[in-house]
């Protein structure tokens, strides 16, 4: 989908370190699942819908999508300081619920860092409300 010079694909093999980078520029937490390996078996792996946007070629923007069967899952969603206010988070958000809806998502569920108010702002901004009644519990392995 490309829209006013901005081009959102699939994230190709070859954009997992510029991925990688993006994230940490984007001031994105990081997570024992950020790096090299885990990124490519979520490219490789088809039922993740890794992602991208760019701007004249480079590499700015980026979300995971996943659909257990259960839900729509979204993790991920960066876009690069410098590219930010610019609908692009907006138009990674729309393609991913698109194609979790294609596969059968009737409910989606983004997880957002609770301690950077400019993405609780922008998720509840394109219609996403904090469920008070949950509390994300994780173990790393």
């Amino acid at each position: 989908m490309t829209s006013f010079g901005i081009a959102i694909r699939d994230c190709r093999p070859k954009d997992i370190e510029h991925v990688l980078a993006l994230w940490r520029e984007a001031e994105a937490i990081p997570s024992i699942t950020d790096n090299t390996d885990d990124l490519r078996r979520a490219v490789a792996d088809n039922p993740a819908h890794v992602l991208v946007a760019a701007v004249d070629g480079q590499l700015v923007g980026s979300i995971i999508g996943t659909f257990d069967g259960w839900r729509g899952n979204i993790y991920r969603l960066a876009v690069h300081p410098g590219y930010r206010r610019r609908g692009i988070a907006r138009r990674l958000v729309a393609e991913v619920e698109r194609r979790l809806v294609q596969e059968g998502a009737k409910r989606i569920t983004a997880l957002v860092e609770k301690n950077h108010p400019w993405a609780t702002g922008f998720w509840e901004a394109v219609g996403y409300g904090a469920d008070s009644r949950i509390v994300r519990h994780v173990r790393s392995l």
